[in-house]
């Protein structure tokens, strides 16, 4: 395959999403739109990115560099049509004479296979591919007039269409691929003779074929080019990915006992034989090994799960947590930027936060490491084979070694050392019949102020 570069076109305003963020920088399925097209790019094997912005631009760059360090940003200002933004680009790739695919920035679906079948049908002899969909309503869509299965003779937008060609349900995408050399020689030639005045990247479809050049025409399902223009659309973006998702984590060995109930994100990864339960959201950064159990209601975000760990349900797993293989985390436990250490169980009812729990160390229900103190957080140590009992509070900066036991109900703010026995809290009085008095007492007093409301009746 021939080199390839991408300029994907993130200069759009995003007026319909009524929002102040860039409309690429919205989120589906954990990412970002224009963080899924760059990672489409990568993925495809980009030589070169180059991304239009407008405004937003340095939110975007920084984005965007996250995810294509060396790619180009360029800013398109004022916003003045594809056509427009398309040459901004080209500087970015002086020197470049492969394939160039451009993308849009809020159209997330694009699949690797059709990607590649666009790059393909432009080393395959074609000096332009176009991508287009047979769409279940055309309304709208510019239609794409044929001379041949596998040529576009031209491009017709709905409201220049005749009648005949409204019925044409073949739409135009907007994606195309193309050899460097010819989008060199034609964006220069594209005008801007329309309503807005603006120049169009669609206008370069009626110039190749004026110039005699091969027009390919290459077809996806039309889900693939859902984009983002409003928040509705995001959701239905969002709904696709999760679709995807599912079924390829159920197609590499994961069971998800209630599918349509369980949202992963772009990067999750999933080991085989691990059973997620229904109601468990996956946040970024997450990874589950292989025989591990989700329960119910669990939300994990930016965590590593080892193999063979149970978690909830209702458990709460936060950023920077690592649970090694055979941990159990329990039904309403918190745990963030939290060590556990193969085998430590946190069962019941407790959050550990910035803390170590030792090997195969026991932590009693209702615990709480006490990490902030209003200005800094600090650490918890728990030593292998520790024992912390129920309804204990650790407070940080704090110890316990290995094997110790520190007594239920307990207020720890000492290190306790290894093997040993820690109790912190007020001694225990018991006085014998006094409940008994008591209840007598009080049972009297009821009885004399319920006969006096008769007597005053």
């Amino acid at each position: 395959m021939t080199d390839i570069a991408c300029i994907v076109l993130a200069a759009g305003m995003g007026t319909r999403m009524c929002s102040q963020l860039p409309k690429v920088l919205h989120k589906a399925a954990g990412r970002t739109l224009v963080g899924h097209v760059v990672t489409a790019a990568n993925d495809l094997g980009a030589a070169r990115i180059c991304v239009v912005v407008g405004d937003g631009a340095e939110a975007i760059e920084a984005e965007v560099k996250g995810y294509a360090p060396g790619a180009d940003i360029v800013v398109q200002s004022p916003a003045c049509g594809t056509g427009d933004a398309a040459s901004k680009a080209m500087p970015a790739l002086d020197g470049f004479d492969g394939t160039v695919l451009v993308l849009f920035g809020a159209d997330p679906l694009m699949g690797q296979e059709t990607l590649g079948r666009m790059t393909a049908a432009v080393a395959n002899g074609a000096r332009l591919a176009v991508l287009g969909f047979n769409a279940v309503d055309p309304s709208g869509y510019g239609r794409l007039l044929t001379n041949g299965p596998d040529h576009v003779s031209g491009i017709r937008e709905h409201a220049d269409a005749s009648e005949d060609e409204r019925a044409i349900t073949l739409c135009n995408s907007g994606v195309m691929a193309f050899d460097a050399k010819l989008l060199r020689d034609l964006l220069p030639k594209i005008g801007n003779d329309n309503a807005k005045g603006e120049y169009y990247l669609t206008d370069i479809v009626a110039l190749a074929n004026s110039a005699g050049e091969q027009v390919a025409l290459v077809t996806c399902p039309e889900h693939e080019i859902q984009g983002v223009n409003t928040r509705a659309e995001l959701a239905v973006v969002e709904a696709e990915f999760q679709r995807r998702y599912r079924h390829r984590a159920m197609a590499e060995g994961a069971t998800l006992i209630a599918p349509e109930t369980v949202f992963l994100s772009a990067d999750t990864v999933i080991g085989s034989d691990v059973v997620i339960e229904p109601n468990v959201v996956i946040g970024q950064g997450v990874s589950i090994g292989s025989g591990s159990v989700v329960r119910a209601f669990c939300h994990i975000e930016n965590a590593q799960i080892g193999e063979g760990v149970e978690l909830g349900p209702y458990a709460r797993i936060r950023p920077g947590s690592r649970l090694a293989h055979n941990v159990k985390v329990g039904n309403f436990v918190e745990v963030k930027n939290a060590h556990l250490e193969q085998g430590a169980k946190v069962n019941h009812l407790s959050y550990v936060g910035d803390a170590r729990v030792g090997e195969k160390a026991n932590v009693g229900a209702g615990t709480i490491t006490c990490n902030y103190d209003g200005f800094f957080k600090h650490h918890t140590d728990i030593g292998q084979g520790a024992f912390i009992g129920s309804n204990s509070a650790l407070v940080a900066p704090v110890k316990i070694g290995e094997g110790a036991y520190v007594g239920s109900g307990s207020v720890i703010t000492r290190d306790v050392e290894a093997g040993a026995l820690a109790i912190a809290r007020g001694s225990q009085e018991t006085r014998e019949g006094w409940a008994t008095r008591y209840n007598q007492v009080q049972s009297a007093r009821k009885q004399k102020s319920a006969a006096a409301g008769k007597k005053k009746e």
